[in-house]
């Protein structure tokens, strides 16, 4: 039986590596002494951001965050975000000012494997598939329904 070295803490560089090896390009930013990933797959981009820190482990985290923000153009859909996190498991979407943004946690302060890593980047990698599949096809059914909804509109009034 093969021993699996468990991964308690994660670093912006071995979280790079994670990235890479995938084969995802990662640039590494840091902003008021806060450093975080960015990276984009399928064309849409998004940020890994460190949550707590590793007690007396420098630069180490016991947890980060997939994050993606959307520039919202125009108005969102009612309910759009509710039905996303009332419909789908291990990434939730909020409004945020003008963005539409989808976060995954991913926590390994009580040890993961590598392959449990990997396979939260593949999780999350689907899932921001699955939100842009979301998204056309939302607006597509809310576009779709308003023709319906005025002829009823205007039925009632008659």
């Amino acid at each position: 039986m093969t021993e699996v070295t468990l991964i308690e803490t994660v670093s912006a560089d071995s979280l790079t590596q994670l990235l890479q090896d995938a084969g995802c390009r990662v640039n590494r930013t840091e902003q008021n002494a806060v450093v975080q990933l960015l990276s984009a797959s399928q064309g849409v981009g998004y940020a890994v951001r460190f949550g707590n820190r590793a007690v007396g482990k420098e630069g180490e985290f016991l947890d980060f965050t997939f994050s993606c923000a959307l520039r919202v153009q125009g108005e969102l859909p009612a309910g759009l975000a509710e039905h996303w996190n009332a419909s789908r498991r291990f990434a939730r979407l909020s409004v945020q000012g003008e963005f539409l943004v989808m976060e995954q946690d991913v926590v390994v302060a009580d040890g993961v494997s590598q392959q449990h890593l990997l396979g939260s980047l593949v999780l999350w990698d689907r899932l921001l598939q699955e939100l842009i599949v979301y998204l056309r096809d939302y607006s597509r059914n809310v576009a779709d329904q308003q023709p319906a909804q005025v002829a009823q509109d205007q039925e009632r009034a008659s």
